[in-house]
């Protein structure tokens, strides 16, 4: 059951940035659903690099769009209030620790879909 929102000062729903491994594709769109479903404006990713697609095809093109998309994806995090961990049985992978480590430098809030190994869990 997703939480109740309540708006920022700035008079608009809170802004949440979702990150995690696109392994998880169907779990990031089920975290998308609940946080809109809660009133939050959701930051999500918007390409899965890991199903085939004429758009990175060619390898060259992917490694560039991954670039790309990584750095997207920082101004998402960039933009939010706060960030949803979509982990799964606790996954967290290289990419989303390092979008974590990124969250907490610039002191965003985070939450957990799943307990991590630190012991931090947000059901959200």
């Amino acid at each position: 059951m997703p939480r109740q929102t309540v708006t920022t000062t700035t008079g608009r729903p809170p802004i949440v940035a979702l990150c995690g491994s696109t392994q998880y594709w169907d779990a990031l769109a089920e975290a998308n659903l609940y946080e809109t479903a809660a009133g939050r404006i959701v930051l999500a990713p918007g390409c899965n690099l890991k199903q085939p697609h004429p758009l990175w095809a060619d390898p060259d093109r992917a490694a560039r769009l991954k670039q790309q998309l990584d750095t997207l994806h920082r101004q998402k995090i960039d933009l939010a209030d706060e960030v949803l961990i979509v982990n799964p049985g606790g996954y967290i992978g290289d990419s989303t620790r390092s979008e974590i480590d990124y969250a907490r430098r610039l002191g965003k809030p985070i939450r957990y879909t799943h307990p991590t190994a630190e012991g931090e869990a947000d059901h959200g």
